[in-house]
């Protein structure tokens, strides 16, 4: 049961510290959140399968792209 009662308030550690890290962000937008921000995933330079962001470049692309 102690296990239990741990692992429990651990998760909602973890899930208020998300929400604060939200809240404490400005409209909820975190910024490098394209993988090719990480050197360590985009060891090849190629840019973002999602926006298409080159590593070089600061912004992401994810406002111009069409949804």
């Amino acid at each position: 049961m102690k296990l239990v009662l741990l692992t429990i308030g651990l998760l909602a550690l973890a899930f208020l510290g998300i929400t604060i890290k939200i809240w404490s962000k400005k409209d909820g937008k975190f910024a490098g959140t394209c993988a090719s921000q990480n050197p360590y995933l985009n060891k090849d330079g190629e840019a973002c399968g999602y926006c298409g962001k080159l590593p070089s470049e600061q912004e992401c692309k994810k406002d111009s792209v069409a949804t």
